[in-house]
């Protein structure tokens, strides 16, 4: 089994480590000192208590890989639109593409049945490009549970999680999904297939789209947001209006709200991944975790009064500290929304 993980950082560089432990021929697609470091030393993996070299090849050029059976997108976000000309030369006829990022899919609406069957999301796919190059049918929904951190040049550090949850766009079980499944759970792995990867994708989702940008805003950590009456206000808001919208495409969620929000509290004082990358001076992910729930309220007609409010205030924030935001990612425009459906793909 050939798996590429392109953007081969802290969750990247786990899972190749894990992936080649299994015994999948893995290359890794990173770049700078980060990169130079896998090359020289392999890809050292710090996790309970003993430390896991992969030497596997690794290159900032995916033209000298080939296709592969499994592309596996481990970027953030905001930063796959801009490399997709990049993973042509890993694509073959029958390549997977798993979206192991944050945030919704640019395959989301594909074999959906809502709708909003085959649209594709302007703040999270310009031009349709992902849709077109990468294409719908290769997709395969990726779930990240765990966390880790590049703690040196080549070098991982776990933290905790190692939950994958893995799913078709259409529902099915299939025979790629299921291999990818069996080969990442005797990489010591959880990857179970799922019949209904939307519902766990808008479950993650949930909480990211109020708990990150209101850390942002305030520097507050996940306990505390939960616990203030006032940002607490804010976040369940926020969360019951993305939630009238998955409901209206065909999400179900297992949880309520007030739970949910507990759940988040409860993991204490943890900083979330938009203020980790606020103090570090690195883009946001604003358009894969807000925006594109605005976008989404803005196609079927229902108001997000106020996340539209907090979605305002952190893109002007994110252009304040110079990464983006409000010059970078503007309100969208009647013609952003004009319905640009793709042709079913078959």
């Amino acid at each position: 089994m050939k798996v590429c993980i392109y953007g081969a950082g802290a969750i990247g560089g786990y899972l190749g480590v894990q992936l080649a432990h299994a015994g999948a021929e893995v290359s890794l697609v990173a770049r700078g000192g980060h990169l130079e470091a896998m090359q020289t030393n392999g890809v050292k993996l710090l996790i309970n208590g003993e430390e896991r070299v992969a030497k596997v090849r690794a290159t900032d050029d995916p033209r000298e890989l080939g296709p592969q059976d499994y592309v596996i997108i481990a970027l953030k976000g905001h930063s796959v639109p801009g490399v997709v000309e990049q993973m042509r030369p890993l694509l073959g006829n029958d390549t997977s593409v798993v979206t192991a990022v944050n945030g919704v899919p640019y395959w989301y609406f594909y074999k959906n049945g809502g709708p909003l069957e085959n649209r594709t999301l302007a703040t999270i796919d310009p031009n349709g490009k992902q849709w077109d190059v990468l294409r719908p049918e290769r997709a395969i929904g990726c779930i990240v549970y765990p966390a880790t951190e590049v703690v040196a040049p080549g070098v991982i550090q776990h933290i905790y999680g190692d939950k994958f949850p893995l799913g078709e766009p259409s529902g099915e079980i299939t025979p790629r999904v299921t291999a990818l499944s069996q080969m990442m759970e005797k990489g010591g792995l959880r990857a179970p297939v799922m019949t209904n990867i939307r519902d766990e994708l808008w479950l993650k989702l949930w909480g990211n789209l109020c708990f990150n940008p209101i850390s942002a805003l305030t520097h507050a950590t996940l306990d505390l947001i939960a616990a203030d009456p006032g940002t607490r206000a804010v976040a369940k808001a926020m969360m019951l209006e993305a939630k009238a919208i998955a409901e209206r495409i065909g999400v179900n969620f297992r949880v309520d709200v007030e739970r949910r929000i507990n759940g988040a509290g409860a993991v204490g004082a943890h900083k979330t991944s938009m203020l980790q990358d606020l103090e570090r001076d690195r883009p946001m992910e604003i358009d894969p975790l807000v925006s594109v729930v605005q976008e989404m309220g803005q196609m079927l007609e229902m108001p997000t009064p106020t996340l539209d409010v907090v979605l305002a205030l952190v893109r002007q924030r994110a252009a304040m500290a110079g990464l983006g935001g409000i010059l970078a990612n503007p309100p969208l425009t009647a013609a952003d929304l004009e319905p640009s459906k793709k042709a079913a793909v078959h």
